[in-house]
């Protein structure tokens, strides 16, 4: 419809009259009031709200798939811990192996099979904790059997030098928690937690098997320490540190320069063995020096 104002002359009959003209028009063919097609996206959500639902949802799965892989392999170590104590149980029960073996086989096997579990677990951010739950549990063991609160002689037996409840408090108790320490603090990225578990497990726990069979001479200055027992600790210390390394830079955790891993790693064996052999194990207990001079001594080589 298309309105006009216009003004007409009629002649000599209506002069000068102004009047208000309307004339309707037919409509164009060309025009339309509704499209004919609809497009495709029509009452469909817009494609950036689409891409947004979609990464949610695979961010809820992705998150739910790592929980359940480190639900998974935490259940799986903390069947091979218990096996593990179990085995060297049955062992000295049996008097294959002598008790005390058999608690230094402990020491060496659990923290390093520990160590060499953590790439079994997820790349989330909360695996380390998944992990940590592993010693949790045999933190929480050494805390009820120590105080006794309960007894468990299978525990006691495998892993404390006299068959005491009250010695779990001490080394045993000391041992798991610095592994809680490295999984929580250093985890796969860290140099310093795999060194310090690697000295403290490998280095300690054969210095002191051979310092027992092979120590008749004696460090002048320690007479409860051998030469035997010492050397073992800085050759085992090292070759378990470089191993443990290797390991985890073989499955892409870490980026090693060989050259100087060498020598750093010989220096923080070396050190680590000279504190292990100081006479302050009356006064400090080896599995507190022996990983905490790991960790210092690394963090100053190696950084983080």
């Amino acid at each position: 419809m298309k309105l006009s104002l216009g003004a007409a002359v009629t002649g000599a009959t209506l002069p000068s009259l102004h009047f208000l003209s309307l004339r309707v028009v037919n409509p164009s063919p060309n025009l339309r009031i509704f499209p004919s097609t609809l497009s495709t996206n029509f009452l469909t959500k817009p494609s950036g709200l689409r891409r947004r639902s979609t990464a949610v949802v695979s961010a809820a799965t992705g998150i739910g798939g790592a929980a359940l892989q480190d639900a998974g392999a935490t259940a799986l170590v903390v069947g091979g811990a218990y096996a593990l104590v179990s085995t060297f149980d049955n062992l000295t029960r049996r008097k294959i192996i002598e008790q005390t073996l058999s608690r230094k086989l402990v020491h060496i096997l659990s923290g390093l099979l520990f160590l060499a579990s953590w790439p079994i677990f997820s790349t989330s951010t909360g695996a380390r904790y998944f992990a940590s739950v592993v010693p949790s549990i045999n933190c929480l063991r050494l805390l009820i059997n120590g105080l006794s609160l309960t007894t468990d002689e299978g525990l006691i037996k495998s892993v404390s030098r006299e068959g005491r409840p009250e010695e779990l408090l001490r080394g045993p108790l000391y041992y798991v928690l610095v592994l809680i320490l490295c999984a929580i603090v250093f985890w796969r990225e860290s140099h310093v937690g795999m060194i310090s578990l690697a000295m403290m497990c490998g280095g300690d726990g054969i210095a002191d098997i051979m310092g027992r069979r092979f120590g008749s001479i004696k460090i002048p200055y320690n007479p409860q320490k051998s030469w035997a027992g010492s050397i073992s600790m800085f050759l085992f210390g090292f070759l378990v540190s470089m191993g443990m390394l290797y390991y985890f830079a073989a499955l892409g955790y870490i980026q090693l320069d060989w050259m100087q891993t060498v020598e750093r790693v010989a220096f923080v064996s070396f050190v680590a063995t000279v504190v292990e052999s100081l006479p302050i194990t009356g006064i400090v207990d080896d599995n507190i020096t022996v990983p905490l001079v790991s960790m210092i001594t690394s963090f100053l080589v190696f950084g983080y």
